[in-house]
């Protein structure tokens, strides 16, 4: 077994990835496009790379970032706020043409739940719902894993997360105190770090230590987001106390668009079990 993986996006996620792979035995390459960083993930046993994705170019040593590695990990969100938008699509395009010239045979591309887009009346989601994405990061997201999982020179694994949290991120931290937010019965889907960590370790080893003995097929699509959904109201009024904030107010008598999202083909086929309470 090649027990070499690249990691393309070394931050808030892929850091801490690479450090579990690494304990677990796996040889990391890991990309940032800060130089300020590279440091920080020599330091942690990471082959460092400087590498940066642009819609016309890719900066960097990319050839030997892929040189070896049997898996590539792409967590790399599409920059889509604000006025620095970007073509997310072309930029992974190019990272495809280096793809296919290297030794890597299998790619997991981290994209997001917001490929599905918000409904009203609120529906559960499973990943034979057709994509229906109300923003352009998820048209662009839903673009870039057809585009990666239709190339025949490797197999996609594609994983869907729901909002992310952690220790250090919460998005309580921004809503707390406001006023008249928004559907306030649409359910929440979040997954905690720890879980996105877990679920992807599960999928390595699944993907590459046992692939021998239960013909596992690297081509597939999960959703990710922790089996409890309560809805915005609830959940953001019981965080803001928990974490001694100001509590945000909802819109009253409006109709809330949202949707649910199943993560019940991850949990059988992975057998994963969520740990972290959302």
């Amino acid at each position: 077994m090649n027990n070499k993986i690249s990691i393309l996006g070394c931050g808030w996620l892929g850091l801490p990835l690479a450090k579990k792979l690494i304990e677990n035995g796996f040889s990391i390459k890991g990309s940032t496009t800060s130089e300020e960083k590279l440091v920080v993930l020599e330091a942690n046993k990471i082959q460092s790379h400087l590498i940066a994705l642009y819609e016309d170019k890719i900066i960097g040593n990319i050839t030997d970032f892929l040189n070896e590695s049997e898996v590539l990990i792409i967590d790399i969100p599409p920059k889509l706020r604000g006025s620095q938008t970007e073509n997310f699509v072309s930029k992974i395009k190019n990272l495809i043409v280096e793809i296919e010239k290297s030794a890597v045979k299998k790619v997991l591309f981290i994209s997001s739940t917001s490929v599905y887009g918000d409904t009203f009346p609120i529906i559960e989601l499973n990943e034979d719902s057709i994509p229906n994405p109300d923003s352009e990061g998820g048209k662009q997201l839903i673009e870039v894993e057809q585009l990666l999982q239709s190339n025949t020179n490797f197999k996609t694994t594609v994983i869907r997360f729901g909002g992310l949290i952690g220790e250090d991120r919460h998005p309580i931290k921004f809503i707390a105190g406001r006023e008249n937010v928004e559907n306030p019965e649409a359910p929440i889907n979040f997954i905690h770090q720890e879980d996105c960590i877990g679920i992807i370790e599960k999928l390595i080893n699944k993907g590459l230590r046992q692939a021998q003995s239960d013909n596992w097929d690297w081509n597939e699509t999960f959703n990710a987001v922790a089996p409890n959904h309560p809805t915005r109201a609830d959940y953001y009024y019981k965080k803001a106390l928990e974490m001694n904030l100001k509590v945000p107010t909802f819109v009253k008598d409006s109709k809330s668009k949202g949707k649910i999202i199943s993560s019940q083909k991850l949990q059988k086929i992975l057998d994963y079990s969520f740990q972290k309470q959302i």
